[in-house]
């Protein structure tokens, strides 16, 4: 059934200035008796359809704004607090009394990056870092198109470019969309922190302006607000984009309704560091905090900020690798239960970047905080998920948005929560993550390989080599002896077996040499075509889902998985430096030779290993693409018989 609606005042009582004095209470006492005006046929409204907003506003017409907005801090030490810019496309029906929401999209890459180099990971033989940086090639995370700034508002929004596909198709149902330059980073003031405080509440100040708690001037200077505002937002993006409303949530910040942190991360710890270890996201090794800021940090005058980018230096600590208070600012998990919002979590099972942890314990701690949620878990890897499963992507994300920011009940609540990609692509819906029914599966590491069973204690030895050697070479050949890896089996799998969750490792071994690292890794043995982390542009498929303007079609083609055959695959990774064997905070004591009962975890996955396939764990110390790269010749010794991984495997 169709029907219109007018936002604002229909949707909330807004609080009003409260009348002391006798005429005025008269008058408002005679005002409320009086019946409320009937809307006017013509008064612009949104077209609501099956609890569905419908596409009748323009694009094309659409009103472009630029808006410099207040912050609450002052990074940048100049005296005044700091600025964020932020460009708005909008419904030129606003200017005529329609009240929308806002879908947010901040990010510290709309105005691209600088030339940085990252630190050299080849360290020298006491374990410390070298101080110089690698001359290697120049890379960072980040999915976004780079926005060339238009400068003054009032250009016709027909000529103003927009990164990504939320102007099209949610714009024409009622939806203004902002983009954001994040503190230190394209016209905004400030300095960037790689997921600092001040980085959280430069994002904050969006949605404390559309709902009237912040200043924010125009082009010229002139105050301006948001009366267009409904002042309910959604935040959403991939990578830093998809890290940044995960932070601001946790700010509990009135007004912001739902949230879609795709491939984002939950805590910078988790990110450049694990185990107590210093380890890089995947394909980007030897970047660091320090090297993300010096990146992004696009603003005018850019010196003001070198002390910043040079604390972060000294702060982020590439010595020790512990969890300090520098990274427990940037640690998000913390305060999950402050998020106000629904959130729609998206994650690629491949991705090695923003590594699967942070999907993992993000959902966690939700659920543990009772916080509405949603789960996507699909087989790419850092990518965008749209192009994959278009038509499905789009409309459960108008279903959350219609939801939460105009609250429609739609069903948004209603259907299994997750959704899981499988090996063959198709799509499995469950009610939770791990699947309900998980159990864990202890095999042991014995002489023979994995068995369900301890065996007879056995001292077994290897030497590593991964200063040099990858560990896609170190895994390969399992039947092969070599001595500079370590490898269990299992026997050929009589069915298919799902691991779904996070693999642990509890092992009885020392280190004897110069590198701290005893890195695990959980291998798929057997001739298969899998996935990959990339994707492939199909151009036979083009689909157009919105209002297209000159330069912008509206429309995307299809994408699908990129896939390998191979005769095994790396499917989980994990990673421990021995002196932080008993606290990621602090180190211990460690002497060579001495064996320790050590004990972490995987990366989580959602893995089926395949009939007569293998299941492989394979220990060795170095990490060649993330860990710090000590000389060879670190000797692992393991006790097997008595070491083990568990496996939470699904019924």
């Amino acid at each position: 059934m169709a029907r219109s609606t007018r936002t604002g005042a229909a949707r909330r009582a807004r609080a009003g200035t409260a009348y002391r004095w006798g005429t005025a209470a008269l008058a408002v006492s005679l005002l409320s008796a009086l019946p409320a005006p009937a809307a006017q046929a013509d008064d612009p409204a949104l077209s609501i359809v099956d609890n569905r907003t419908q596409p009748v506003f323009s694009r094309a017409d659409a009103i472009h704004q630029q808006v410099d907005v207040e912050t609450e801090v002052d990074s940048d030490g100049d005296g005044r607090r700091d600025t964020v810019r932020m460009r708005i496309l909008r419904p030129k029906e606003t200017d005529a009394g329609l009240k929308v929401a806002t879908i947010v999209e901040a990010s510290p890459y709309w105005a691209g990056g600088n030339d940085v180099r990252n630190h050299d990971v080849d360290v020298d033989e006491d374990g410390l870092p070298a101080h110089g940086r690698s001359t290697g090639d120049e890379r960072v995370p980040g999915l976004v198109t780079p926005y060339e700034d238009q400068g003054a508002a009032g250009l016709s929004a027909s000529s103003v470019p927009w990164s990504g596909y939320t102007d099209n198709y949610f714009l024409p149902r009622g939806y203004a969309v902002a983009q954001v330059d994040s503190l230190g980073t394209g016209g905004s003031t400030g300095c960037p922190t790689s997921g600092g405080r001040n980085e959280t509440l430069g994002a904050k100040a969006a949605v404390d302006w559309l709902n009237g708690r912040a200043r924010g001037w125009d082009p010229e200077g002139r105050p301006v607000g948001a009366a267009w505002s409904t002042g309910d937002t959604a935040m959403m993006g991939i990578s830093y984009n998809g890290t940044l409303p995960t932070a601001v949530a946790t700010t509990g910040v009135e007004g912001l309704k739902a949230i879609v942190p795709i491939s984002g991360i939950s805590s910078w710890y988790d990110y450049y560091r694990a185990g107590g270890g210093v380890v890089a996201p995947g394909g980007y090794q030897g970047e660091d905090a320090d090297v993300l800021a010096e990146y992004v940090h696009t603003r005018a005058d850019r010196q003001v900020c070198r002390p910043v980018i040079d604390r972060l230096t000294a702060e982020q600590d590439r010595v020790t690798g512990d969890f300090t208070r520098f990274w427990k600012e940037r640690d998000y998990l913390r305060d999950v239960g402050r998020i106000k919002a629904g959130v729609f979590l998206v994650h690629g099972g491949n991705d090695w970047n923003v590594k699967t942890q942070h999907f993992g314990q993000l959902w966690e701690a939700l659920k543990k905080h009772g916080v509405p949620r949603k789960l996507w878990l699909h087989q790419a890897g850092h990518v965008n998920p749209m192009p994959l499963r278009m038509e499905e992507w789009l409309d459960q994300l108008h279903q959350w948005f219609d939801h939460w920011l105009y609250g429609l009940d739609n069903g948004a609540l209603t259907a299994p929560p997750v959704e899981v990609e499988q090996s063959d692509f198709s799509w499995r819906r469950q009610s939770d993550w791990p699947a309900r029914g998980t159990r864990d599966v202890r095999l042991w590491l014995t002489g023979g390989g994995l068995a369900p069973l301890p065996g007879k204690p056995v001292r077994q030895k290897a030497t590593d080599q991964g200063r040099t050697v990858p560990a896609e070479q170190l895994v390969a050949d399992p039947g092969t002896a070599r001595p500079d890896r370590l490898v269990y089996t299992t026997r050929p799998l009589a069915a298919d077996l799902r691991v779904n969750g996070v693999p642990e490792l509890s092992v009885r071994a020392s280190l004897s040499g110069t590198s701290p690292y005893v890195t695990a890794l959980l291998v798929d043995y057997g001739t298969d075509t899998r996935a990959t982390a990339g994707t492939v542009t199909d151009t036979t498929q083009q689909v157009c889902y919105g209002e297209g303007i000159p330069g912008d079609t509206g429309c995307a083609y299809r994408t699908r998985h990129r896939t390998e055959t191979a005769d095994f695959k790396i499917v989980s990774r994990g990673w421990l430096d021995i002196r932080n064997r008993e606290s990621v905070e602090r180190q211990s004591t460690v002497v060579e030779g001495r064996e320790y009962r050590l004990e972490w975890a995987m990366q989580p996955l959602d893995h089926v290993f395949r009939k007569g396939h293998r299941l492989g764990v394979v220990l060795i110390s170095t990490d060649h693409d993330y860990t710090l790269r000590h000389p060879a010749g670190t000797e692992l010794a393991v006790r097997a018989g008595i070491s083990s991984v568990t496996l939470p495997v699904a019924r």
